[in-house]
């Protein structure tokens, strides 16, 4: 059986898929846009996606930090632009496309990392503007995926939603994650696991966990509390995810719906 998917990273729904059809899934993943058809999964052993640079897209990349981006996460006035045989594996880029359809150095959104520069292999990191980063810890929308799916597996959970705050309260720095679970799970484990996926994944991060970030916490939703906030926003389908990262003015409606719940 065949599993082609794309748009969203497929981690924290890998679990509950895999028990709703009771057998192992061949899984291909694409990377599409509504400007084309950027990379897809050529092989199964395949360390990422594969850039389609015989498309009529012309890529460009540009370093994903504070040199070129703001602390929104949005880009700056003259941004360095690598081309593919400048860029380094292991390092985020976000993706300047131009094709002959008429779109000119425009700005994806997406964060991408080179997994096999050789192989113009990349996988998808997150968006420009969702990552958290309140005292340093640059964490990125991939750290929380792999970290979702590890607690998943670790507690045998399905956890098709989730979404992360960053928190400043009497000076105290932390996360308040909220996880989406129709099953039983105690919170303080949940939150402990998490913590703990995160220090292995990225370095920053536990730097961070041993100074100013002090405080990490869960509260688990039942998963109909997300679709119900997401069909109130009018973003109910295939084309609309629940924010990974939770700020601004969404952070606000969302707190407003969930104490009303």
């Amino acid at each position: 059986t065949f599993f082609v998917h794309g748009g969203v990273s497929f981690e924290p729904y890998k679990v509950g898929f895999e028990k709703l059809l009771g057998k192992p899934i061949t899984y291909v993943e694409t990377y599409l846009a509504s400007e084309g058809f950027l990379a897809w999964q050529y092989k199964q052993n395949a360390k990422g996606m594969r850039l389609s640079y015989n498309q009529h897209i012309f890529f460009e990349f540009v370093p994903f930090d504070e040199n070129n981006f703001d602390a929104d996460g949005e880009m700056v006035e003259n941004p360095e632009a690598l081309m593919i045989h400048e860029v380094e594996e292991g390092k985020d880029y976000a993706l300047l496309i131009s094709t002959n359809a008429g779109a000119w150095r425009y700005l994806i959104g997406d964060t991408v990392r080179f997994v096999d520069k050789e192989n113009a292999e990349i996988i998808i990191t997150g968006r420009t503007k969702h990552f958290l980063s309140i005292v340093g810890e640059h964490l990125s929308v991939d750290n929380m995926n792999k970290a979702i799916h590890l607690v998943s597996e670790e507690f045998n959970l399905s956890i098709p939603e989730y979404g992360v705050r960053g928190e400043n309260v009497d000076s105290l720095f932390g996360h308040h994650w909220y996880v989406a679970c129709n099953q039983e799970v105690d919170g303080v484990a949940l939150a402990k696991a998490i913590d703990e996926k995160l220090i292995a994944l990225n370095d920053d991060y536990a730097i961070e966990r041993k100074s100013a970030l002090k405080r990490i916490r869960v509260t688990v939703l039942k998963e109909n509390v997300f679709m119900d906030f997401m069909q109130a926003k009018g973003k109910i389908g295939g084309q609309h995810k629940f924010p990974r990262v939770l700020k601004g003015d969404i952070l606000k409606d969302w707190e407003i719906f969930i104490q009303n719940k």
